[in-house]
């Protein structure tokens, strides 16, 4: 069973409680056009920013297969065709609705799912929140067969190289905010900078525009499944990325907690604004150093320090 929105606050209050004498970053990013490429392939933006040297047909040809592996996994695998309009903004939502039933037998095609929105429903779509929290601890090898897999794989390095190593450098980042840790440039690969701040665990949040259960597919198709989890995404549809990110505050506030906000639009700049939050803009045209590859944990630290102060991030120092 997925966890509950209370056992996953408890956790992150604890994180935060039991580490006081250390640094905790929240990174709170948007998805689209910030951690993946897809409506700027579909659109042909991305390659147009790159002047003649990127074939256009074949970042659409790249999106559209994206678009249909997104749509074939939500609708076969996570009941997105019955759940469609009734997005929600995190999986958790609707836990107190859960009543724990063992659903190894249940019969979600026969339950009768469906308007008005009432406590009967509500608990129906727990029940369907808590088999897709499932899905998405166990990943897509529970889902797809060898062949899809290495389908999937190629199409992730396919993309992965038409855009220049976007996708892997994004995920990298990832791991590196997570672990507070950066790779030293002019040093062997195997040599990592620690810092104090690296002895605790930072953490990766996704608030992105699209709805939820697109959302997480998404995080499981480019791979970012194990470095975001289901209880860390939200979807800001319905709600506005400004009360994401005021149910983050709650979630994680404490003294040695600090928020960065990172991603390419005005709504999470306005809200990261409201929240006196730093923000990050990133900029896919090349040459731009705020894109995937060239973000830095240096580059974060110094908003983060205008903003909370000198800190002790390996990122902040030389």
């Amino acid at each position: 069973m997925g966890e509950s929105a209370s056992v996953s606050d408890q956790k992150a209050k604890g994180l935060a409680e039991n580490s006081l004498d250390q640094t905790i970053n929240v990174y709170i990013w948007d998805m689209d056009e910030t951690l993946i490429l897809l409506k700027s392939l579909l659109n042909g933006t991305y390659a147009e920013a790159f002047n003649g040297s990127k074939n256009v047909k074949e970042g659409l040809e790249i999106g559209k297969m994206w678009e249909k592996h997104i749509l074939d996994l939500c609708d076969n695998h996570f009941f997105y065709e019955e759940i469609e309009n009734y997005n929600e903004p995190f999986l958790s939502s609707l836990s107190q609705y859960d009543d724990g039933q063992d659903l190894s037998n249940y019969d979600f095609n026969q339950d009768g799912f469906g308007p008005p929105k009432d406590n009967a429903n509500k608990r129906k779509l727990a029940y369907r929140h808590r088999v897709i929290a499932q899905k998405y601890e166990q990943g897509l090898s529970s889902v797809f067969d060898q062949e899809m897999i290495k389908h999937w794989d190629d199409l992730y390095n396919t993309t992965d190289a038409y855009t220049d190593g976007w996708l892997s450098s994004a995920r990298t980042f990832l791991e590196e905010c997570s672990a507070g840790k950066e790779k030293i440039s002019d040093a062997p690969a195997d040599r990592i900078a620690d810092s104090a701040a690296a002895k605790s665990q930072h953490i990766n949040v996704l608030v992105t525009s699209g709805s939820l259960i697109p959302s997480l597919v998404k995080c499981l198709l480019f791979r970012l499944d194990n470095l975001i989890t289901h209880g860390n995404v939200y979807s800001s549809w319905e709600v506005g990325k400004r009360q994401c990110f005021q149910w983050i505050k709650g979630r994680f506030n404490s003294p040695n907690v600090r928020f960065c906000v990172i991603g390419d639009g005005w709504e999470e700049c306005g809200a990261a604004e409201f929240m006196r939050w730093p923000f990050i803009k990133i900029d896919p045209r090349p040459g731009c150093s705020h894109r995937f590859p060239g973000l830095t944990l240096r580059t974060v630290g110094f908003y983060l320090s205008v903003v909370y102060g000198n800190s002790d991030l390996e990122g902040d120092k030389e």
